[in-house]
């Protein structure tokens, strides 16, 4: 009864919220269209209030218009009974829109409120027998309307949250500060002893901005409200250029305190307006004064908060020295641990010591089948600490490899980073951060990380608008979820890509004891993978599916295959009691130079293909799984356009003859999928009356 009646209260004061807002939003648009009325330009035109009504929501173009139509009342008499009838007809034409739903795009509220200033505007003309000036201003206060309604739109419809998030096109907060100039420049038409608040309000909004914000805000800022103020008379048009030049002083004395910009803003200000001449410059000097007074007496905490908001959700990449710093604590880490584990192995072969000295002592007093007890426990224990002292060597490996790929990013290019923020917030996406890197090759690749499962990134138009942006094409992003982050890698697209085909018999049951994987590093490398567990059946299949799967993660992580072949030959180690073990072969295929990088752990020889010639590429090296500190086996060849890699388990290449060389050479028609159905088929004939072994093919070509 309690939940009830406390959601009935959750809902009863929802409402009056929602009533409370609407209120007081209706208040805004009465007392907007009452100030707008007021402003003038061009002596007597005065259109802008025409403009909010014909883009106020549904609800509220009412109110715009009742506070449009006591305005100019009280600010227009002379003119009140056309702008009255531009009024009803800008109302009509926005209920109109509003019913019609067609008020998504700025076309139509700029249409209805251009056409009902100039049909009253030219009415009016002729029926005073206005001279051809007249009908001119008429055009012109129309075309101004028009301008207006756009402004006003932009500024109406802008979503603020990415404004909160500097996802803001430059476009929109430019529409939203031209509106705020418009809204001033009617306030301006207020004068306290010849005084201007909208002036003082004006100056100090400038000077917040360029010292908070950027310089570039700031300017666009000055620039508007100087014309817009500035207009109101042939004494203050100088304005525009004054405050302009003025910004830029203050911007470049922003960096050495406040009071050092505030003081270069008010000289310069100054110094304009008693050069105009002007009745009017002395009160605008003393407004320069005040405001710029006003501005360096805030105190720091204030202007560190508003600073704070514009600067907060920046992203920041690492620029030369932090990465240079990163790299070195990375080493530094890598170091760190290669050292514990040479103490953790220098401990272990000590205890190793002390148990046998112990274990001889106590022959005596243990039976036989004691002793052996203690002789495997021992054995036992010295496995586990041999396989710790091998993580810590695998971990140091693995920071290695991180510190080696910060240092290859050459390149963090926060321009584009800021421009790609922008195109996600048109998309209600707002990314925790981005990273627009370019490596040493000078390939690019982007990382986004946003809260949540955001899958809207893979959609195909933003990947479009992404590679515009970077001038890149990229391929389809690659999503990784985190727990509460998602991770979108877009690569740059690369000049080659694989043709892949594959084919597997398993020799016992329904389980291959051969594992196949393909992964793609999102650093335009292809890695083919094959690894063979001891044996056959289901025990050969969890050694190769563990094999090729760590393997398989690590290296799509990023990491090297020195360092992951480290772990899984680790995980193998300690896989069970029994023997276990798996021969590791891979492929990586850089695709955008050709370059092909064979590694191998006891893997058989692999099969280059380039027209009618094949060669046979073969290294001796161990399985991951038997002993500590295995590497692999390298060797590196390019390929070329149409050129074949083929890869095999020991199940075909050790059933002997030429056969195999001989019928790589006749492939050149066939699709990969096929030579591998075909090599498949051919070694399973040649197996027949056998000791079958587990088969497969991997048939990769370079297109």
């Amino acid at each position: 009864m309690k939940t009830i009646t406390r959601k009935k209260q959750e809902i009863t004061e929802k409402t009056e919220r929602a009533k409370q807002r609407k209120m007081i939003e209706a208040l805004l648009y009465f007392a907007l269209g009452f100030i707008l009325s007021s402003c003038e330009v061009l002596k007597s035109a005065s259109p802008f209030s025409i403009s909010l009504i014909s883009v106020s929501k549904k609800h509220n173009f009412i109110f715009t218009a009742i506070g449009s139509a006591f305005g100019y009342l009280l600010f227009c008499s002379d003119s009140f009974a056309r702008y009255a009838v531009a009024i009803l007809i800008v109302s009509l034409g926005t209920f109109a829109i509003s019913v019609a739903d067609l008020k998504n795009q700025p076309y139509m509220p700029m249409l209805i409120s251009f056409l009902s200033l100039l049909a009253t505007g030219i009415v009016v003309d002729l029926k005073t027998g206005a001279l051809p000036v007249q009908y001119g201003l008429t055009v012109a206060e129309s075309l101004l309307g028009l301008g207006g309604s756009f402004f006003f739109f932009k500024a109406v419809n802008c979503n603020f949250r990415r404004f909160r998030f500097k996802a803001l096109p430059v476009s929109d907060l430019t529409c939203i500060i031209i509106s705020l100039s418009v809204i001033l420049m009617s306030l301006s038409r207020l004068s306290i002893g010849g005084i201007s608040p909208a002036r003082i309000i004006a100056v100090f909004m400038i000077l917040l901005v360029s010292k908070c914000g950027s310089y570039q805000i700031g300017t666009i800022l000055s620039l508007a409200l100087g014309l817009s103020l500035g207009l109101q008379s042939n004494d203050t048009m100088y304005l525009a250029g004054a405050y302009a030049f003025s910004t830029m002083l203050a911007s470049l004395f922003s960096p050495v305190g406040k009071w050092n910009s505030a003081i270069s803003f008010c000289a310069s200000t100054v110094l304009f307006s008693l050069a105009s001449g002007s009745p009017s410059g002395v009160y605008i000097a003393i407004e320069a004064i005040g405001s710029s007074l006003a501005f360096a007496l805030i105190p720091s905490r204030a202007t560190e908060k508003i600073e704070e908001h514009f600067h907060g959700n920046a992203d920041i990449t690492p620029d030369g020295s932090l990465r240079q710093s990163l790299v070195v604590r990375l080493r530094f880490a890598s170091s760190a641990m290669h050292n514990i584990s040479e103490c953790v192995n220098e401990v272990r072969e000590r205890i190793n010591e002390i148990n046998e000295k112990n274990a001889e002592k106590s022959k005596e007093n243990l039976t036989k089948e004691e002793c052996i007890s203690q002789e495997i426990i021992n054995r036992k224990t010295n496995e586990i600490r041999v396989v710790a002292s091998d993580q810590f060597f695998s971990i140091a490996d693995m920071l290695a490899d991180l510190a080696r790929e910060f240092d290859e990013a050459e390149y963090f290019d926060n321009i584009a980073a800021g421009k790609i923020r922008r195109l996600l917030g048109e998309y209600e996406i707002y990314p925790k951060n981005i990273s627009v890197i370019e490596d040493k090759y000078n390939r690019i690749r982007l990382e986004i990380v946003t809260k949540g499962r955001e899958i809207i990134l893979s959609k195909p138009e933003i990947k479009k608008e992404i590679s515009k942006i970077c001038g890149r094409n990229f391929e389809k992003g690659k999503v990784t979820h985190f727990k509460d982050e998602t991770m979108v890698t877009f690569a740059e697209r690369p000049n080659y890509s694989f043709e892949i085909g594959f084919a597997q018999h398993s020799a016992e049951g329904k389980f291959c004891g051969d594992t196949i994987k393909l992964v793609h590093d999102g650093r335009g490398h292809s890695i083919l993978i094959i690894s063979d567990g001891m044996g056959r059946g289901n025990r050969a299949a969890l050694d190769g599916a563990m094999g090729a799967g760590l393997l398989s993660r690590l290296l799509s992580a990023g990491f090297g295959f020195d360092s992951a072949l480290k772990v899984v030959n680790s995980a193998l180690f300690v896989k069970s009691n029994e023997e276990s073990l798996a021969t590791i072969d891979c492929a990586s295929v850089d695709l955008f130079t050709g370059r092909v990088d064979l590694y191998k752990a006891g893997a058989p020889a692999t099969y280059i293909v380039k027209g009618n010639r094949v060669t046979k590429c073969e290294l001796t090296s161990m399985p991951a799984g038997i002993l500590r500190g295995i590497e692999f086996a390298k060797r590196t060849a390019i390929l070329t356009k149409g050129d074949l890699i083929v890869m095999m388990s020991d199940g075909i290449t050790e059933l002997g003859g030429e056969w195999l060389g001989t019928i790589l050479k006749s492939f050149e028609d066939n699709t990969p999928q096929e030579i591998a159905d075909i090599i498949l088929n051919e070694a399973l004939k040649i197996a027949e009356g056998q000791k079958e072994d587990d088969m497969s093919i991997i048939a990769a070509r370079l297109k």
